[in-house]
């Protein structure tokens, strides 16, 4: 039932009993119910079918073949955030339907901030074809000349008031698709997981409000829940450079909780693929809600093990601390204290979607980068990491 490489695991059958979990994780889960996956590939395999790969275009290329996008071209409206997560999404969603030989107009925020990545390479996209302006998605006036489209992937509302003038456009062109970039954090705290589709979410989620109104309008919308996203392009690198800003400067890494907790980590193009794929899966997509992650779980612990293999260093000394007993000026980890990720089962069965990016090859690339942008080089205060480690006392 629990495969592994390195510790990335994928769950193919009950496992409840399976996961290895130390004796202070135990006492944790005492009232969490953890709930299957089914037909999980393992990370084993998913690496080996992409070992040759070695560059994001390849890549792409591999998600793209899965799918044979057909019925013809479409005309695509991608309306971007101006966030660097949501912007690499964007970045390989637009990638991807050109090469599939679709139509792409990207309209992103004009409050972008183009010369930072991952906006500064979307001149790769202008070269193979995708139009690209920046405008405000909330004034009428930004869709008077642009004619209608066939589909329409919103990446940037985040309630009723920033969606309710694209969404009315999309209505007033009969769009066989509109996809929407949610959020999994708007679902309630609970001891469930993987957290699946039909579990309760946040009364103030604005995303909530997106896809309600989304319906009462009657567009034929999809919704994808993504979950702690990462990517060579995107600015918003805090998973994963907490890990190697203090393990490329020889520091002990506080841990908020007891390191065992499963997360996923998802790379943007699998978020794009997931996304792209409703193109081809008719009204089986249509008013339906996905999660959007990968099908490769990891402890915090071993992603940091993980991460210092790929620096080539030891693996540095862990503080697992419980934050309800530390007082801090703010919070500094970048996960959860308990388990926290999603099922991506309902987005396979329905959109016959797969996973692309192993999470192990793509930390080498990641830091790569990391060590290419002289990250490791730069000032950083460690207060809130000092704040820890005097309350906290070191295991010898």
């Amino acid at each position: 039932g629990l495969t592994s490489s390195r510790g990335i695991m994928a769950l193919s059958k009950p496992v409840v009993a399976c996961l290895a979990l130390n004796a202070a994780l135990l006492l944790s889960l005492v009232a969490t119910r953890v709930v299957p996956r089914a037909n999980l590939q393992a990370g084993l395999a998913t690496r080996s079918n992409l070992g040759r790969l070695s560059t994001t275009q390849a890549r792409n290329v591999q998600a793209n073949a899965a799918y044979g996008y057909g019925g013809g071209s479409k005309n695509c409206l991608i309306l971007q955030n101006k966030g660097g997560g949501h912007g690499e999404i964007g970045f390989h969603l637009a990638h991807q339907l050109a090469d599939k030989g679709h139509k792409v107009t990207i309209i992103g925020d004009p409050k972008t901030k183009q010369d930072q990545l991952p906006f500064s390479k979307y001149g790769f996209l202008a070269d193979k074809g995708v139009k690209i302006a920046f405008a405000d998605p909330c004034d009428p006036s930004t869709y008077a000349n642009l004619g209608a489209f066939d589909a329409v992937f919103d990446n940037i509302s985040k309630s009723k008031d920033s969606c309710k003038t694209a969404a009315d456009a999309a209505k007033s062109w009969g769009v066989s698709n509109y996809v929407y970039v949610s959020s999994a954090g708007m679902y309630k705290p609970g001891n469930t997981f993987p957290m699946t589709e039909n579990l309760p979410v946040k009364d103030s989620a604005g995303q909530k409000e997106v896809e309600d109104y989304l319906n009462q309008i009657g567009l034929p919308w999809s919704s994808f829940r993504p979950q702690y996203i990462y990517g060579p392009l995107t600015n918003k690198r805090d998973y994963l450079d907490y890990f190697f800003d203090r393990i490329t400067r020889g520091r002990p890494i506080p841990v908020a909780g007891t390191g065992q907790q499963l997360v996923t980590l998802t790379h943007a193009g699998d978020v794009a693929s997931m996304m792209a794929s409703v193109l081809e899966a008719g009204d089986k997509a249509h008013r339906q809600v996905f999660n959007c992650a990968t099908d490769q779980l990891i402890t915090v612990d071993t992603l940091i093990d993980l991460c210092a293999n790929i620096a080539g260093v030891p693996a540095p000394p862990i503080v697992h601390y419980n934050p309800k007993k530390v007082t801090l000026d703010k919070k500094a980890f970048p996960f959860r204290d308990s388990h926290f990720f999603v099922a991506p089962e309902k987005a396979k069965t329905v959109l016959g979607w797969k996973c692309a990016y192993d999470l192990e090859n793509e930390l080498r690339g990641y830091f790569q980068g990391y060590i290419g942008g002289r990250k490791h080089e730069r000032q950083i205060n460690f207060e809130i990491d000092d704040m820890v480690l005097r309350q906290v006392p070191m295991m010898a």
